[in-house]
């Protein structure tokens, strides 16, 4: 099955997230970037080819002990609704972030999900104070 350009883009901006993970940890001591899963069709794909940008379903800030923080995960390709979820691991409160063509980006609601707010929502958690 073919993807299409909408959800091309969404697993393209999943991966930029992902990145802006791996560069909060890469600044900022005692803070690892972890795998938690991949995706089910990359594990299983036998001999079909793989085209997500990436292989991570799930991945996490943790503490130097790896202990997730933060932990972001995506939907499946198989799903019917693809949204990415923002989810501080000891907290009941999460955010829900859509693609938006319009924007090209993931979106809160209608305000796009940038770089920076992953960073504050980060540095609240780890408690890093500029």
């Amino acid at each position: 099955m073919l993807m299409s350009e909408q959800d091309k883009a969404f697993y393209s901006a999943w991966k930029q997230l992902l990145d802006w993970m791996k560069d909060y940890a890469s600044a900022h001591d005692g803070v690892i970037f972890e795998k938690e899963a991949d995706f089910p069709d990359y594990i299983y794909r036998m001999e079909r080819a793989y085209d997500l940008p990436t292989t991570i379903m799930s991945a996490s800030l943790s503490d130097a002990e790896g202990n997730p923080v933060l932990l972001i995960s995506v939907s499946p390709r198989h799903s019917l609704f693809k949204e990415v979820t923002v989810h501080p691991f000891e907290s009941h409160i999460y955010r829900k972030l859509k693609y938006s063509p319009e924007k090209n980006a993931l979106v809160e609601s209608k305000r796009v999900f940038s770089k920076e707010m992953l960073d504050n929502l980060a540095d609240d958690l780890f408690g890093v104070h500029a």
